[in-house]
């Protein structure tokens, strides 16, 4: 049943012309009026009419592009190829040649930013929303982007991932477009094994996250191939300087999460070297902690990779001018972020099963070595 105007002034116990006024802005409503308005309106999920001219069309000229932090290489790398996709001319359909407006939606990997954002696109009636990077593994969560992918779906908004898997869930995509963090992750460790190390610090992102998770499952899976004499022995909880360890078989001192930062990857190397002197290469999680290591590496008085190696991933353009140049794992995020905005457009046929698997490359450059001695 459709929500109307007057619901939400029912609910909101003002009359339809004060929420109107909330929802316009155009004239001046009490602070604890418009509180119970807004509040109202997120109860009800109320969707606001558009334009005449979107209505007509039943979707807007706005397109929304979900990213966790835009000022990361890694979204703003999709994000911008998306976006020359979303605003190229199409095929002179439309108002204005069938280009729309991207509009850069930046979450600070808050589940509850993403969730309002969706329900902002829901009331703009969107034409199309791309979600960008892994997702937040709560099931409470996965069911609420869920339930508003589906609705925003059923109003006509086509939906495409792009570097996140598909829901557990949920039907409503066009597309999901799936790296092979796993893969990688497997490849990368495989490598350092192959080099003859054998005490491998792991510096991992946030715990909750999809992509920290399949990364690591690479790197463990790996390191299980090589037999238990490479994984190291199980050993205690990690913890300590707020990284929490895995609980998981591999040596727990060996790995430390936190976020996807320069920060946390100084402050967890310099964690991993006090928990493990012995170590000979350190893994991280993403290019930009990887910088991190390397600084407290080389703070730390040691040279990279005569005395330990050091490995990220993603391939973000600065890698290959860090010093050695950092070998990692290289995602195609610009091609990803163009073909997941060819979908959203619809100037693309989705993938068979509406899920692609996006193939990882292993760079191989001089920030690992063979250990010494």
């Amino acid at each position: 049943m459709t929500v109307t105007l007057a619901d939400v002034a029912a609910r909101a116990r003002v009359s339809p012309a004060t929420v109107s006024r909330v929802l316009n802005g155009n004239y001046p409503v009490a602070a604890s009026t418009r509180e119970r308005v807004l509040r109202a309106v997120d109860d009800l999920d109320y969707v606001l009419n558009g334009p005449a001219s979107s209505l007509a069309a039943a979707t807007s000229d706005l397109v929304g592009i979900l990213v966790n932090d835009i000022a990361d290489p890694f979204f703003g790398i999709m994000a911008g190829a998306a976006q020359t996709q979303i605003g190229r001319p199409g095929d002179g359909s439309g108002r204005a040649g069938g280009e729309k407006l991207a509009v850069i939606c930046n979450t600070g990997g808050s589940p509850e930013r993403e969730l309002t954002y969706l329900t902002l696109l829901q009331r703009q009636r969107a034409a199309a929303v791309v979600l960008t990077g892994g997702a937040v593994e709560d099931p409470g969560h996965q069911a609420a982007i869920a339930a508003k992918l589906a609705k925003l779906a059923d109003a006509g908004t086509r939906i495409v991932f792009c570097g996140r898997p598909p829901l557990p869930e949920g039907d409503a995509l066009v597309a999901a477009l799936v790296f092979d963090n796993r893969g990688g992750g497997r490849r990368l460790t495989e490598h350092l094994l192959s080099l003859g190390h054998r005490r491998i610090g792991y510096v991992a992102g946030p715990p909750e996250r999809t992509t920290t998770r399949h990364r690591l499952e690479g790197h463990r899976e790996a390191l299980r191939a090589a037999g238990p004499a490479e994984g190291g022995e199980k050993g205690e909880g990690a913890g300590g300087q707020g990284h929490g360890g895995t609980g998981a078989g591999d040596d727990d001192r060996l790995i430390v999460h936190g976020p996807y930062d320069r920060r946390s990857g100084y402050e967890a190397t310099l964690e991993l070297l006090r928990r493990a002197p012995d170590v000979t290469a350190i893994v991280a999680a993403n290019d930009t902690v990887a910088l991190g290591a390397c600084a407290a590496v080389r703070d730390q008085g040691m040279r990279i990779p005569q005395d330990i190696s050091v490995a990220g991933f993603d391939d973000l353009p600065f890698s290959v001018d860090a010093v050695p140049a950092l070998t990692t794992v290289r995602l195609p995020l610009f091609e990803a972020g163009a073909r997941a905005g060819r979908l959203a457009m619809g100037k693309e046929n989705p993938p068979p099963g509406g899920i692609a698997a996006i193939a990882a490359e292993l760079m191989i450059r001089g920030s690992t070595a063979a250990p010494r001695g």
